[in-house]
């Protein structure tokens, strides 16, 4: 099965895919892609539903006090080192970009809390600019579909993606591949039944073997 094939069949799994964080603004998404690590959209959805009520602005998160901050996304997981990276980044938005989140991965990436994963999302969701995040999702189901090598990290994940998928469809294949992920391929029990790609599935595979060992 050719990328193109793979592309088509999640298009028609996913016609919808799409960012499921809530934000407003290109500093919201920011913040809130930030908060994302290690946890759930839907839980972070539920505390920046309250802290951009507050803190909508990187000035106003900027002067904000730690302990509100973390009083707000206490239910999220590192919510500690979050809260501090999320004004820290804030204070570098006001002292180095006037403000406004950049638009080159050179400049996000000096942002507090903010590595390559994070400013692909922000260029591809924001500014829409050609950029493939890879997450736990993207990078779970490229090696299970054999984009990739199963032993890549998550560099040569994004750079392997990037030559076999026209850069015309990075974007879209960034939410294509984790709503997939998400939905069907999961980590731990995969919706395997429902798959339509079994017959080039790496996992699929490994389950199969090992059910007749």
């Amino acid at each position: 099965m050719v990328i193109s094939e793979i592309i088509s069949e999640l298009e028609h799994l996913f016609p919808d895919a799409h960012c499921e964080l809530n934000y407003r603004s290109p500093f919201e998404l920011t913040i809130a892609v930030v908060l994302s690590a290690q946890t759930t959209d839907v839980a972070v959805n539920k505390v920046t539903a309250k802290l951009f009520e507050k803190y909508d602005t990187p000035i106003k998160l900027a002067n904000a006090n730690l302990k509100d901050v973390e009083v707000i996304i206490k239910k999220i997981g590192l919510y500690h080192n979050k809260a501090l990276n999320i004004i820290a980044l804030s204070k570098q938005l006001i002292d180095d970009f006037d403000g406004v989140v950049p638009q080159t991965m050179e400049e996000l990436v000096t942002l507090k809390g903010v590595g390559r994963k994070t400013a692909n999302v922000i260029l591809g969701e924001c500014f829409n600019i050609p950029a493939l995040a890879v997450d736990t999702h993207v990078e779970r189901v490229a090696k299970r579909l054999g984009l990739v090598k199963s032993n890549a990290k998550v560099d040569e994940v994004e750079k392997t993606l990037k030559k076999k998928i026209p850069v015309e469809y990075w974007i879209k294949c960034h939410h294509l591949l984790i709503f997939f992920g998400r939905y069907l391929c999961q980590a731990r029990k995969p919706l395997c039944d429902d798959c339509p790609f079994v017959s080039i599935c790496k996992f699929n595979k490994t389950a199969k073997k090992k059910s007749t060992l």
